[in-house]
Formats: structure tokens, sequence, C-alpha cells
């Protein structure tokens, strides 16, 4: 009886741990993956919500259209310990803060329920521009990215 309990146990620990291993995760991917280098944005608005997640961070702003109209978008940025390495920090974007974005827009251009794009470069309201976006991953080297400039 007793091995049959301690087999009972360690059949169920692995079943456990092959169970938690299998969990879903949520993917890294390259720029290319879902973002176009063909399809520049630029973006001013204030930010409205700040998801400091990983893998990627995102910034969401309120974008006024020339009719008028406000289109929302989501706006990726590298992980959020590399934004504060690139002094893009909680303080300095507060919700509210109007900030100008250029990015690249979304593959799929759709903007359900928000337009998506990743975000090169962060513009402050002091003047401060700061990079925001992924390095080596895809992404087109449009000068944005100090570490391009390093690497020639």
């Amino acid at each position: 009886m007793r091995i049959k309990l301690l087999l009972s146990g360690v059949v169920a620990a692995g079943l456990g741990g092959l169970m938690a291993g299998s969990a879903p995760s949520v993917a890294h991917h390259a720029f290319a993956a879902e973002f176009d280098g063909n399809r520049p944005v630029n973006l001013t608005g204030p930010v409205t919500r700040i998801e400091w997640i990983n893998p990627h961070a995102w910034i969401h702003i309120d974008v006024k259209n020339t009719d008028g109209t406000t289109t929302g978008w989501m706006v990726e940025g590298g992980t959020p310990n590399t934004l504060l390495r690139r002094g893009i920090t909680k303080d300095s974007l507060t919700i509210g803060t109007v900030i100008v974005v250029r990015g690249y827009q979304s593959k799929d251009g759709l903007c359900k329920p928000k337009c998506r794009a990743n975000g090169r470069d962060v513009t402050f309201p002091d003047g401060r521009k700061l990079f925001m976006g992924s390095s080596g991953t895809g992404a087109p080297k449009d000068g944005s990215d100090p570490e391009d400039a390093s690497k020639q």
C-alpha cells in the first residue's frame, strides 16, 4: 500500500511539473513579424495608459485626426527595463503628457480596438527625444537606434 501511495505521489508530481512546463507563454517576436517598415507613422497625442509589461511595454495615446475625431493608438516599446535604462520612466511618461512618437504601423493595419505601431523614438514636451524601439530585430535602420551607429 505504501509503495502505491509513493508511486502515485511521484506520478502526480511529474504530471504537475509537465503541465506547468506546458503552460502558454507570451512569445517575443521580431519587428518584421508584426510591423511594416514601409508604413511609417508620426503620432502626437496625450498618454492615456501605460503598460509596463514584458516582453514589450505599451504606451497608449489618443491622436486627434484632421476631421476632429480621435483615434486610439497602442505603441510598442522595448522591455520596461530597456526603457528605464534609456530614460523613459513612470515619472517622465505620465497620463496626460502630450508626446510625439515616430514609428511604424502594424502589418495588418487594423485599428480594432486600437491602431498599433512599433515606436522608434518618443519626443517629450521639453524637447527630449529618446529611443524606445527594439534593436536587432529586423526594424529599419532609420537612424533612431543609437546602437546602429556603434556597429558601423
